[in-house]
């Protein structure tokens, strides 16, 4: 099996010596739950993009902190590539701006979130425990984010949301899989945004959210329903 992942950032620099890049941190996270096939990245912000994604059975589409709605020549470039990769059938999944892009390529609205930043250790209601043996009716995961879908992409049904993000995940089919918070990031990836975000988000919140992020969260267990959604578990 091949993932591509098409990597929609680049880290801080003073993030990238530990933590590499947000492909590196997914490929990580699919290696730890048992992934054995084959991942090739590329940087979608710098315009790089296979050939051809016949030899792929799934693309990932990773966080970002630009905007899923940006007419950014970059961003309208990647809008065209998920359209096209859309109305080819081939599995796509999405994660925050991965996500968000996904569903503004499927005609659903996406934009800032009125209830303000999605941060830290979120615990969501997921709506399809039965889908997944090992999926509970709860999960929490790290999120950062200002954007949000804010209503479900045509032929979309729910799997997770929360009083602050009503549409956390949803799904298409057998085809797409998208998740508004992070399964990939580390608590310690998730405070060191924070830090760089503290005078903005005022020092309460900065307090209160960076307290909550010790401790698992159920990243692992969203990295085996991807698997399963790939048809590699």
């Amino acid at each position: 099996m091949k993932l591509c992942i098409l990597d929609d950032d680049v880290l801080d620099p003073a993030a990238a010596p530990i933590w590499g890049s947000y492909a590196a941190m997914f490929e990580r996270l699919l290696r730890g739950v048992g992934f054995e096939g084959e991942v090739d990245v590329f940087s979608a912000r710098h315009g790089q993009y296979p050939a051809s994604f016949a030899p792929y059975e799934a693309v990932l589409l990773t966080g970002s902190r630009a905007d899923a709605f940006s007419s950014e020549p970059w961003v309208l470039d990647l809008q065209d590539c998920v359209t096209d990769l859309l109305a080819q059938q081939k599995k796509l999944i999405g994660v925050c701006f991965g996500h968000q892009l996904v569903a503004h390529c499927l005609g659903a609205p996406v934009g800032r979130a009125a209830q303000g930043w999605g941060l830290g250790r979120t615990t969501y209601t997921w709506h399809e425990p039965g889908l997944f043996s090992d999926l509970p009716e709860q999960v929490s995961l790290l999120a950062s984010h200002q954007d949000q879908v804010l209503a479900l992409p045509p032929g979309a049904r729910l799997l997770a949301s929360n009083a602050h993000c009503p549409i956390a995940a949803y799904a298409i089919g057998q085809q797409v899989l998208c998740i508004q918070a992070h399964p990939e990031f580390e608590p310690e990836y998730s405070a060191f945004l924070l830090g760089k975000r503290r005078q903005a988000h005022g020092e309460a919140l900065y307090q209160a959210t960076l307290a909550n992020l010790p401790g698992a969260h159920d990243g692992p267990r969203m990295a085996r329903l991807m698997l399963t959604f790939m048809g590699a578990a």
